[in-house]
C-alpha cells in the first residue's frame, strides 16, 4: 500500500483516479479548493469503493496552504498533481489566472517535495503541448511547438518545470499527456461535473440531450477532415485513472529508467466532432439539437495519439469504447437529471 495525495482529487479525472487507487490497495489523500468540483464528489467514491479517504480541503495557489499539506500528511509515497484550470478557450481570456493557478501551485509542490526529502511526482499533462501537430498519430517525440492557448503553454511551462527540478534535485517525475477524457464511472456514482456552462464537448451533448441545454454548438465545419468537423481523441477516463495508478506504481517501485519521463494516454484513434454526436444518439436513441457555428481561437485541427511508447513501457491500453464512454456520461446525465427533480419537488 502506497499513500499517494491526489491534488484536484474531487475533480472529473482526479476522482476516478481516486477510485482506481482504492481498488488497487493504496491509500489517497484528496486535496482540493472546490473551485471546480464538489464534495458530494465523495459520497460518490464511498459509494462505489465502501471506503472514505481523508479529503483536506487547500488552496494550493496559497504557499501556507501547501506547507499545512505536508504538516498533515508528512510522508507520502507518491503525489499526483491534477489542480489546475483547464479550459482552452477560458485560458485565452484570462491567462494570467491561468498562470498564476497552473504554474505557481507546481512550483510550490515541487519546493515541499525536495525540501522534505520527498519524490515521486505524477503531472496531469495534455496533449496540447503538441499544439497543432505536423504529422499523425502524435508520438513522445513529436516536437513541442508553440501553444495554441495560455492553457496548452501552461502544460508545456510546467513539464519544463519538472523536468529541470528533476535533474537539479533528487526528484522522479512522469507527465502524462493525456487527449480528451470524457465518459463517467460505470456505476453513475461519479463523473464529471462542470459547473455553469460546461466547456468540453461531451457534457456540453448529454446536458443538452437531457434538455439542461437548448443547443450545441459545433465550432468550426471547415477544416481539412473527413467531415470538416475537428479531430480528437477521445478517452475513457477509467482507462485514463487507471494509467495514473500504474505510473505512480512505477516511481514508488523504482521502475522509472529515467528521472523524468513522459507518456501519450489516449486511444490511438481520431473522431470528428460530429461522430461523436452520431455515437451519442445512437446510444441515447434520440437526435441531438446543434448548429454549426465559427472555429473557437486556439483550437487545433486534429490531434490522435500515438500510445505505443505507454503499451510497451507501461503495460497499459484503452479498453474502452467511444460508445462505453458516452453510454456511461448519458447514464451519469440521466442520474444528475433526476437529482435535480428531487430537489424541485
Amino acid at each position: 500500500m502506497a499513500k499517494i495525495i491526489v491534488t484536484g482529487g474531487l475533480g472529473f479525472i482526479g476522482s476516478h483516479t481516486v477510485v482506481e487507487l482504492l481498488a488497487a490497495g493504496h491509500e489517497p489523500v484528496i486535496v482540493d479548493n472546490l473551485s471546480n468540483s464538489s464534495a458530494a464528489v465523495l459520497e460518490g467514491i464511498e459509494k462505489i469503493t465502501g471506503q472514505k479517504p481523508l479529503f483536506l480541503q487547500l488552496d494550493l495557489k496559497q504557499k501556507n496552504q501547501v506547507t499545512r499539506l505536508f504538516e498533515q500528511v508528512p510522508d507520502p509515497d507518491g503525489l499526483i498533481h491534477f489542480a489546475a484550470y483547464k479550459a482552452v478557450g477560458e485560458s485565452t481570456e484570462k491567462p494570467l489566472e491561468y498562470y498564476e493557478n497552473n504554474l505557481g501551485t507546481l512550483v510550490y509542490l515541487l519546493q515541499a517535495l525536495r525540501d522534505r526529502g520527498l519524490s515521486n511526482l505524477i503531472f496531469s499533462s495534455s496533449c496540447t503541448v503538441y499544439g497543432q501537430a505536423e504529422k499523425l498519430p502524435i508520438t513522445e517525440e513529436s516536437p513541442v511547438v508553440p501553444a495554441e492557448s495560455p492553457y496548452g503553454n501552461t502544460k508545456q511551462i510546467g513539464e519544463e518545470i519538472i523536468q529541470d527540478a528533476c535533474h537539479a534535485h533528487a526528484l522522479q517525475g512522469i507527465s502524462l499527456r493525456y487527449f480528451n477524457p470524457i465518459g463517467a464511472h460505470p456505476s453513475a456514482e461519479i463523473g464529471e461535473l462542470p459547473l455553469g456552462v460546461p466547456l468540453n464537448l461531451v457534457p456540453f451533448v448529454t446536458q443538452t440531450g437531457i434538455g439542461l441545454r437548448e443547443q450545441l454548438s459545433v465550432f468550426g465545419t471547415d477544416y481539412p477532415t473527413r467531415d470538416g468537423t475537428a479531430i480528437r481523441d477521445y478517452i475513457h477516463v477509467v482507462d485514463l485513472a487507471k494509467a495514473h495508478v500504474i505510473a505512480v506504481e512505477r516511481l514508488v517501485a523504482g521502475e522509472n529508467q529515467q528521472a523524468y519521463e513522459y507518456y501519450n494516454l489516449g486511444t490511438g484513434t481520431g473522431s470528428t466532432v460530429l461522430e461523436v454526436i452520431q455515437a451519442f444518439e445512437k446510444v441515447a436513441g434520440k437526435p441531438l439539437n446543434y448548429k454549426t457555428v465559427a472555429r473557437r481561437p486556439g483550437d487545433v485541427t486534429a490531434a490522435y495519439a500515438d500510445t505505443t511508447k505507454a503499451n510497451q513501457i507501461l503495460g497499459w491500453t484503452a479498453q474502452k469504447t467511444m460508445e462505453d464512454a458516452l453510454t456511461d456520461a448519458w447514464r451519469w446525465e440521466q442520474k444528475l437529471a433526476r437529482a435535480r427533480a428531487a430537489q424541485a419537488e
